[in-house]
Protein backbone atom coordinates (compact mmCIF):
# COMPACT_ATOMS: atom_id res chain seq x y z
CA UNK A 1 0.00 0.00 0.00
CA UNK A 2 1.03 3.59 -0.62
CA UNK A 3 -1.04 6.37 0.89
CA UNK A 4 -2.40 9.17 -1.26
CA UNK A 5 -1.57 12.08 1.04
CA UNK A 6 -3.02 13.26 4.35
CA UNK A 7 -6.81 13.47 4.21
CA UNK A 8 -7.29 15.98 7.02
CA UNK A 9 -5.96 17.42 10.24
CA UNK A 10 -8.14 18.85 13.01
CA UNK A 11 -6.83 20.82 15.94
CA UNK A 12 -8.66 21.96 19.05
CA UNK A 13 -8.62 25.71 19.57
CA UNK A 14 -8.46 27.14 23.10
CA UNK A 15 -10.16 30.32 21.90
CA UNK A 16 -12.48 29.10 19.15
CA UNK A 17 -13.77 32.56 18.17
CA UNK A 18 -10.26 34.00 17.68
CA UNK A 19 -9.05 30.87 15.89
CA UNK A 20 -12.12 30.81 13.64
CA UNK A 21 -11.52 34.45 12.64
CA UNK A 22 -7.86 33.66 11.87
CA UNK A 23 -8.55 30.48 9.85
CA UNK A 24 -11.46 32.16 8.03
CA UNK A 25 -8.75 34.33 6.44
CA UNK A 26 -5.91 31.81 6.17
CA UNK A 27 -7.66 28.77 4.72
CA UNK A 28 -9.28 30.57 1.74
CA UNK A 29 -5.95 32.32 1.07
CA UNK A 30 -4.39 28.83 0.81
CA UNK A 31 -7.09 27.80 -1.66
CA UNK A 32 -9.23 25.76 0.70
CA UNK A 33 -13.01 25.90 0.39
CA UNK A 34 -14.87 26.17 3.69
CA UNK A 35 -17.20 23.17 3.95
CA UNK A 36 -18.16 23.40 7.64
CA UNK A 37 -18.73 26.51 9.72
CA UNK A 38 -20.74 25.73 12.85
CA UNK A 39 -20.74 26.76 16.51
CA UNK A 40 -17.93 24.29 17.24
CA UNK A 41 -16.28 23.36 13.91
CA UNK A 42 -14.55 25.26 11.11
CA UNK A 43 -13.19 23.14 8.24
CA UNK A 44 -11.75 23.75 4.78
CA UNK A 45 -10.85 21.40 1.93
CA UNK A 46 -8.66 21.94 -1.14
CA UNK A 47 -5.40 20.91 -2.77
CA UNK A 48 -5.94 17.30 -1.60
CA UNK A 49 -5.85 18.67 1.96
CA UNK A 50 -8.38 19.16 4.72
CA UNK A 51 -7.73 21.33 7.76
CA UNK A 52 -10.12 22.19 10.54
CA UNK A 53 -10.54 23.42 14.06
CA UNK A 54 -12.86 22.32 16.84
CA UNK A 55 -13.99 24.24 19.90
CA UNK A 56 -12.52 22.85 23.12
CA UNK A 57 -14.37 20.98 25.84
CA UNK A 58 -15.45 23.51 28.50
CA UNK A 59 -12.66 22.57 30.90
CA UNK A 60 -9.99 23.34 28.26
CA UNK A 61 -11.38 26.67 27.02
CA UNK A 62 -8.74 29.38 27.04
CA UNK A 63 -5.75 27.04 27.06
CA UNK A 64 -2.91 27.72 24.65
CA UNK A 65 -0.75 25.44 22.55
CA UNK A 66 2.54 24.48 24.22
CA UNK A 67 5.39 23.84 21.78
CA UNK A 68 7.24 20.67 22.75
CA UNK A 69 4.36 19.19 24.76
CA UNK A 70 2.83 15.82 23.92
CA UNK A 71 0.75 15.96 20.74
CA UNK A 72 1.07 18.09 17.66
CA UNK A 73 4.47 19.71 17.09
CA UNK A 74 3.40 21.82 14.08
CA UNK A 75 1.40 21.58 10.88
CA UNK A 76 3.00 22.39 7.54
CA UNK A 77 1.15 23.30 4.34
CA UNK A 78 3.10 22.55 1.13
CA UNK A 79 3.31 25.39 -1.42
CA UNK A 80 3.58 24.67 -5.15
CA UNK A 81 6.20 27.37 -5.81
CA UNK A 82 8.92 29.08 -3.78
CA UNK A 83 7.34 32.48 -4.50
CA UNK A 84 4.15 31.25 -2.79
CA UNK A 85 6.05 31.20 0.52
CA UNK A 86 6.98 34.86 0.08
CA UNK A 87 3.40 35.73 -0.86
CA UNK A 88 2.14 33.86 2.21
CA UNK A 89 4.57 35.78 4.44
CA UNK A 90 3.21 39.08 3.12
CA UNK A 91 -0.35 37.88 3.71
CA UNK A 92 0.43 36.68 7.24
CA UNK A 93 1.92 40.06 8.14
CA UNK A 94 -1.19 41.76 6.73
CA UNK A 95 -3.53 39.71 8.95
CA UNK A 96 -1.34 40.20 12.03
CA UNK A 97 -0.14 36.62 12.46
CA UNK A 98 2.74 36.06 14.87
CA UNK A 99 5.72 35.24 12.62
CA UNK A 100 8.26 32.89 14.23
CA UNK A 101 10.60 33.21 11.26
CA UNK A 102 10.17 34.86 7.89
CA UNK A 103 10.90 33.10 4.62
CA UNK A 104 14.23 31.34 4.76
CA UNK A 105 16.13 28.43 3.32
CA UNK A 106 16.76 25.51 5.69
CA UNK A 107 18.65 22.25 5.49
CA UNK A 108 15.71 19.93 6.23
CA UNK A 109 15.66 18.91 2.55
CA UNK A 110 17.32 20.15 -0.66
CA UNK A 111 15.87 23.59 -1.50
CA UNK A 112 13.67 23.67 1.64
CA UNK A 113 12.18 27.18 1.95
CA UNK A 114 9.58 28.11 4.54
CA UNK A 115 7.82 30.61 6.77
CA UNK A 116 6.90 29.59 10.33
CA UNK A 117 4.06 31.30 12.22
CA UNK A 118 1.47 30.81 14.94
CA UNK A 119 -2.30 30.95 15.13
CA UNK A 120 -4.02 32.92 17.96
CA UNK A 121 -3.60 29.96 20.37
CA UNK A 122 0.12 29.72 19.58
CA UNK A 123 -0.23 26.58 17.45
CA UNK A 124 2.78 26.43 15.15
CA UNK A 125 2.04 26.44 11.45
CA UNK A 126 4.38 26.44 8.48
CA UNK A 127 4.15 26.95 4.75
CA UNK A 128 7.03 25.43 2.82
CA UNK A 129 8.26 24.67 -0.65
CA UNK A 130 10.63 21.86 -1.53
CA UNK A 131 11.51 21.61 -5.22
CA UNK A 132 11.46 18.34 -7.11
CA UNK A 133 11.41 15.15 -5.07
CA UNK A 134 13.02 16.64 -1.96
CA UNK A 135 14.27 13.94 0.37
CA UNK A 136 13.24 11.27 -2.14
CA UNK A 137 15.54 12.66 -4.85
CA UNK A 138 18.34 10.24 -3.97
CA UNK A 139 18.43 6.86 -2.25
CA UNK A 140 19.44 7.04 1.37
CA UNK A 141 18.89 10.81 1.73
CA UNK A 142 18.06 11.78 5.31
CA UNK A 143 16.34 14.78 6.84
CA UNK A 144 18.65 17.59 7.90
CA UNK A 145 18.42 20.63 10.12
CA UNK A 146 17.07 20.40 13.63
CA UNK A 147 15.51 17.00 13.00
CA UNK A 148 18.92 15.52 12.24
CA UNK A 149 20.68 16.99 15.29
CA UNK A 150 17.77 17.01 17.79
CA UNK A 151 17.39 20.80 18.08
CA UNK A 152 13.97 21.10 16.38
CA UNK A 153 12.28 22.27 19.59
CA UNK A 154 14.93 24.95 20.24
Amino acid sequence: MEINGVAHTFITAGNFAAARAFYAQLLPFLGLTIVADTVNTFYGVGGRTGFGIHAPAAEYAGQRFRQGSVGLHHHCFRARERADVDEAHDFLKKIGAHIVHGPKQDSFAPGYYSVLFEDPDGTRLEINHVPGKGLLAADGMQIGGGYADGTQNG
